[in-house]
């Protein structure tokens, strides 16, 4: 049987980029039912890896970039909390490439400003990654 996660991926990049027609067909579709779940937000991760792999170094589009780093946040303060667990998911997908640009840095920000309460590993994590 085919993967078709993998499939939807490959499709997408078939181009070499996510363009904003895909990513108002992928808005649409991930949050058809009103929220993102974990699934979704992962065949995200893994749209995006396979993304900034192909682009090599390149920027992704800033559509695309928008609307992956507003799923990864509905999804992480769907309570308002970012526990323990959610800041060692976020450092393992932060990470994922070694290192944080400025994008990531902006969605750390936003996460910091809009949790109502955040986990002492988060506050590890924030300040590793901004770098005081």
């Amino acid at each position: 049987m085919a993967d078709f996660k993998k499939l939807a991926v490959a499709a997408l990049l078939a181009d070499g980029k996510i363009d904003d027609e895909e990513v108002k067909v992928l808005k649409k579709e991930l949050w058809a039912d009103g929220k993102i779940d974990k699934k979704e937000v992962e065949f995200l991760i893994e749209l995006r890896n396979a993304a900034q792999k192909k682009a090599k170094g390149a920027d992704l589009t800033p559509a695309f970039e928008n609307l992956f780093f507003k799923a990864i946040e509905a999804n992480v303060l769907d309570n308002g909390i970012i526990s323990a667990k959610e800041a060692g998911w976020l450092r393992k997908m932060l990470f994922a490439d070694g290192k944080i640009d400025a994008n990531e840095k902006k969605f750390l920000q936003r996460l910091k400003k809009n949790a109502t309460k955040v986990s002492t590993q988060f506050e590890a994590l924030y300040t590793e990654c901004m770098g005081t």
